[in-house]
């Protein structure tokens, strides 16, 4: 296997970085990705966080496979980008320096944005290899996931995939054009999108189940025997296939409280939360239109009118 100039063969462990893109002082921005290799040839697993610079969560998944070093397997080729985007990470924003996001320049070009170049060498030096990918991701301003894998409808071993990974729910989404995933897909490639927590915030939960999904997928896969982590795996529920979905949005600007959290199923009618001013005079509650499953809840103490507050989603 050649990544970046760099021969890896069966048997071997490096670290190998990316240092295509500089700093508008000229300094160089390395992006480290950890490759290690069983050794027998077998299928190659991509486990990526950091897409967006400000979505720790999914870093510190991928940050514990590597230091807990279950990256290392016995077949095929474990690789760890744990973060991608040291650029929004360095500046802890969502996007790149030159204000683009980074998931939405893919596949990229060699002679396009900072973003859009950086995401070229990405496809072109690294995704040749891969067969599976699992790509953490967090909600972002304010607004917490349940842990979810997100996939595309039609593809039976995707569903598969999503079914071992064990996340508490399943939910059907269509990639967007130039998006990693959808890239990814296009060339063949089967990728798991994980959602749980939010922006610039570590839970220890999310993580958990992060961790856990990865290990469940190389255990299936054949890449290494964790039978003895799957097995310790207590009540385990299969996990919710969520086919449609809605926002709920403020109807009203000012101080929002939730009454319900994150995970939890609703019914018809139920209080989900309320908007007041904040001196007193004012005070809205809003209910639930139909039964569904809390899969993101906004955690802001003060929101704008349509600000979306909830997604739910239904089965």
């Amino acid at each position: 296997m050649k990544i970046l100039n760099h021969k890896i063969g069966l048997g071997e462990s490096v670290e190998v970085k990316i240092d295509f893109a500089r700093l508008n002082t000229r300094s160089k921005i390395e992006v480290p990705i950890i490759v290690s290799r069983g050794k027998i040839d077998g299928p190659c697993l991509l486990l990526i966080g950091g897409v967006h610079g400000d979505e720790t969560n999914g870093v510190e998944i991928v940050r514990q496979i590597v230091s807990k070093g279950l990256n290392n397997p016995k077949i095929g080729t474990v690789i760890c980008i744990p973060l991608l985007n040291v650029f929004g990470f360095l500046n802890q924003s969502r996007e790149f320096p030159d204000g683009r996001d980074l998931n939405r320049v893919f596949p990229g070009s060699l002679t396009g944005s900072l973003a859009s170049r950086f995401a070229y060498h990405i496809m072109n030096e690294v995704i040749p290899h891969i067969d599976y990918c699992i790509d953490y991701h967090t909600g972002g301003a304010q607004r917490f996931n349940y842990s979810q894998i997100r996939i595309d409808e039609g593809d039976d071993e995707i569903f598969k995939l999503a079914k071992v990974f064990g996340s508490p729910y399943i939910v059907y989404s269509k990639s967007q054009e130039r998006t990693f995933r959808r890239s990814m897909a296009k060339l063949g490639k089967k990728v798991l999108l994980f959602e749980g927590g939010k922006s610039l915030n570590l839970d220890k939960i999310v993580t958990e189940v992060g961790v856990q999904g990865a290990i469940n997928i190389m255990h299936y896969l054949g890449m290494n025997d964790f039978s003895s982590k799957i097995s310790k795996i207590k009540n385990e529920v299969p996990s919710i296939i969520i086919t449609s979905s809605k926002w709920i949005r403020a109807k009203h600007s000012g101080m929002y409280r939730s009454s319900v959290r994150v995970g939890q199923k609703v019914e018809k009618g139920m209080i989900l939360g309320s908007i007041s001013d904040p001196f007193g005079a004012f005070e809205s509650a809003f209910k639930c239109t139909q039964e569904g499953y809390i899969l993101n809840s906004n955690h802001s103490p003060v929101v704008n009118q349509g600000d979306a507050l909830f997604h739910i989603g239904f089965e």
